[in-house]
Order: structure tokens, then sequence, then C-alpha cells
């Protein structure tokens, strides 16, 4: 299943990316449903929402290539050798070693850079300009978030239900 999650992350990923660099403006952005929705070719120097585009190319190179690469590897192999892995857990690590090492392939191929083509907003109010790597990063993220807030949940009830069995002495 992990493997699964990661080839269809990376080759949508990789597709859009392709079909964004053929089919859309590498200036401005196509507006839909009433501006929600905007889509455009560039190429992120930067981390996420551009973080780190200013630093040196050396530095780039370590923090976006380098580092990258060692924390994918980390994952990829937590992801095989974990004796046991909560599912949700599973399939968030998945994610995110698919949508890094995605844009990990653009930053390879492109010279440091990573396509982004989307944008989603209502107003004023707008979202960075992104892919589909970004949304498993992001969906990655909230999973790890969602199963760390159930998991502290259980250990609350269960904190709970051993204070409500414990005997009470006569005082």
């Amino acid at each position: 299943m992990l493997a699964a999650v990661f080839c269809v992350c990376l080759a949508v990923d990789q597709l859009t990316k392709s079909g964004a660099k053929r089919l859309l403006p590498h200036s401005g952005m196509l507006s839909f449903l009433g501006d929600t929705v905007r889509l455009g070719y560039t190429e992120n120097q930067g981390g996420f929402l551009s973080l780190g585009a200013s630093l040196n190319e050396t530095w780039k190179f370590y923090l976006f290539v380098v580092s990258v690469s060692v924390i994918l590897g980390l994952v990829g192999c937590y992801l095989i050798f974990a004796s046991y892995i909560r599912p949700t857990i599973a399939v968030a690590l998945s994610l995110l070693f698919s949508g890094g090492a995605s844009n990990l392939v653009d930053r390879v191929l492109l010279g440091g850079r990573v396509v982004d083509f989307m944008n989603i907003g209502v107003g004023p109010l707008r979202t960075g300009v992104f892919n589909v790597a970004d949304m498993a990063l992001t969906a990655a993220a909230l999973l790890i978030l969602l199963d760390s807030m159930r998991d502290g949940l259980r250990k609350k009830r269960r904190a709970g239900d051993a204070e409500a069995s414990r005997p009470r002495g006569d005082a």
C-alpha cells in the first residue's frame, strides 16, 4: 500500500507539473470558479512560501537537496524497517516521502527550483502558489497532527479510567 501511495503521488505530481509547464501561462495566472482557483506556471527557488529563496546557491543546495535527501532516506528506512507503524502514521510518512521526493526530483532536474502552479483563496485571503507534492506534504502534516491528538485523547481516557478504578481509602 505504501509503495502505491508513493507511485501515485509521484506520478500525479510530475504529470501535473509537466502539464503546467506546457499548458499554463508563464507569467500571470488563469482564474477559475470566480477567482477561487488560479493556475499559472512558476518555478520556486525556495521552500514553503519561497522561504530561503534569497539564500546563496551553496546554502540552498545543502538545505533543499542534501538535507532533504538525508531526511527522506531516514523516513524511507523507517518505513521499510520499523517493526510496527500505526496505519495513519504509515500513510502520513508515505505521503511525506512521496511529496518530498517529487519536489527533490524537480530541484535536481531544474537547478534547485520546484515547479508550482496552483493558488486558491477568496478575495485577498489566498494561499501561496503550490503543487500536488505540497498537497501531499500538507496532508502528511495533518494526518500526523490528527493522530497525535487522537493518541493524546486515548492516553487521557486511559488515565481517567485508571483513576476511576483505583480503590479509594476511607478518611
